[in-house]
């Protein structure tokens, strides 16, 4: 009992930790950003007009090569969580040789680990997607935008 107590306290200590560590960083990050902006570049716009769409598109680039490197991260997990449930119903298997609930069991767990680890890295895959195409429509609006 005091055990769960104890983890449960230092549970929310460690969420206000880090909550309070991603505002110090977004901050960090707005401040930065604040005193070293490239004033110059207000003298003349069409320098930085150039810039940005060179920057899009260097920034729709690395884009695309995430969105690769994520996908085949998923791919590699929901691989992983598969071979995994095999080699567990594998070896209920080999030390089960009269067919009992146990080895149908781990069989049915295996089969049902592989459908949800499919159906899970389908959601992310798409989620990835959603989220990757909300970020290319972003910058091709900004690209539009120096460009009118």
């Amino acid at each position: 009992m005091k055990l769960k107590y104890f983890t449960k306290r230092l549970s929310i200590v460690g969420r206000w930790i880090a909550t309070t560590l991603f505002c110090a960083l977004a901050m960090t990050f707005v401040w930065q950003g604040a005193f070293f902006s490239n004033t110059s570049a207000m003298a003349n716009p069409a320098a930085s007009l150039i810039a940005s769409a060179d920057a899009g598109d260097k920034v729709q680039d690395k884009l695309d090569d995430t969105a690769k490197a994520s996908k085949n991260f998923i791919r590699d997990a929901a691989d992983k969580v598969e071979q995994t449930a095999n080699k567990n119903a594998n070896k209920v298997d080999q030390a089960d040789d009269n067919g009992s609930f146990v080895e149908r069991k781990a069989k049915s767990d295996r089969n049902t680990i592989e459908k949800r680890a499919e159906e899970d890295a389908a959601r992310t895959e798409k989620a990835v997607d959603n989220n990757i195409n909300a970020v290319q429509r972003t910058i091709e609006n900004i690209k539009d935008a120096f460009t009118k």
